[in-house]
C-alpha cells in the first residue's frame, strides 16, 4: 500500500498559508492595542497631572499660534477680563458628572470674554439642561464687570460621520469648535482654544461650572486580550481540523 503522503500535504499547503496570514494579522492587532494603550495610559497621566496643577497665567495672545492642542489641553489656567454679548450653545446627549444626571440631554453655554491681555476667548460656563433657553428663572447669567475667571483649556473636537451639521444661525453646535464659534459672533483676535470653566459649588441655578468630562475610557488591554484570544482559538481550531484531515486522508490508500 502506498499512503498519499504528497496529496496530502498539497492540500494542507493553501489552508495553512491562510491560516498563517490570518493569525500574524490577529497578533498584529493585538501588539497595535497594546501599543495604544501605552498611549492612552500616558495621556491620561499627564491629563491627571495638568488639571490638578494650581492655575497658571493664560498665555498670551502673541503665543497663541504657536501653540498646539497637545500642548494645552488640560491645562488648567486663570485670566482676568469681562464677558461680551452672545452665547453658543454646543448639544450634549448627557448631563457631565458635576450635574444632576437625571436631567437628561442639555448643552454647554459658551460665552466670549475680552481678556484685558488682549483678544477674546470662548467660555464654557457649564451644562444647563435643553428647558435652560426658554425658562428664564433658571438661567445665570455671565457676571458683569471685570473678573477672574479659572479653568482648562480645551481644543477643537474631533467630528466623525455620525456628528449632525453644527447650525451657526441658531448658535448651535454639535462639536467644540472655537473658531468656528469665534467667526459666527465676529470676535476679535479669537483663541483657537477655548476655557473650561471650573465648578463653582456657590453657584445657583444654570450653567453648573466644572462640565469637563474627564472619564477617558481606555479599554485597549481587553481589546488587545481579545485578538490574541482570537489568535489563539485560530490555531487550536486550524491544528484540530488539519490533524482530522490528514487522519482522514492517511487512511486512503492506492
Amino acid at each position: 500500500m502506498t499512503v498519499v503522503r504528497s496529496r496530502r500535504s498539497r492540500g494542507l499547503l493553501g489552508p495553512s498559508i491562510a491560516a498563517t496570514i490570518c493569525f500574524a494579522i490577529l497578533v498584529s492587532l493585538g501588539f497595535w492595542q497594546l501599543h495604544r494603550l501605552a498611549w492612552k495610559e500616558a495621556l491620561i497621566a499627564r491629563i491627571a497631572a495638568r488639571i490638578h496643577q494650581p492655575p497658571e497665567n493664560l498665555p498670551a495672545q502673541p503665543q497663541w499660534a504657536a501653540l498646539r492642542p497637545d500642548d494645552y489641553d488640560y491645562r488648567h489656567v486663570r485670566a482676568r477680563g469681562h464677558y461680551l454679548p452672545g452665547e453658543i450653545l454646543i448639544f450634549r446627549g448627557s448631563a457631565p458628572a458635576v450635574a444632576d444626571r437625571n436631567v437628561g440631554p442639555g448643552y454647554q453655554v459658551m460665552t466670549p470674554f475680552a481678556l484685558d491681555s488682549g483678544g477674546t476667548v470662548l467660555v464654557n460656563r457649564g451644562f444647563a439642561p435643553l428647558a435652560w433657553k426658554d425658562r428664564p428663572e433658571i438661567r445665570t447669567a455671565a457676571p458683569a464687570g471685570e473678573i477672574e475667571i479659572a479653568g482648562l483649556m480645551r481644543g477643537p473636537e474631533d467630528r466623525n460621520e455620525f456628528t449632525p451639521a453644527d447650525e451657526p444661525a441658531r448658535g448651535l453646535w454639535y462639536t467644540r469648535d472655537p473658531p468656528a464659534m469665534a467667526a459666527a459672533l465676529k470676535l476679535d483676535q479669537p483663541a483657537p482654544f477655548a476655557i473650561d470653566f471650573d465648578a463653582d459649588p456657590l453657584t445657583k441655578g444654570w450653567p453648573h461650572g466644572g462640565a469637563t468630562e474627564l472619564n477617558i475610557p481606555n479599554n485597549h488591554l481587553s481589546y488587545a486580550w481579545t485578538w490574541f484570544g482570537l489568535a489563539a482559538t485560530l490555531v487550536g481550531v486550524f491544528a484540530v481540523w488539519a490533524w482530522g484531515r490528514a487522519k482522514g486522508r492517511g487512511s486512503r490508500v492506492v
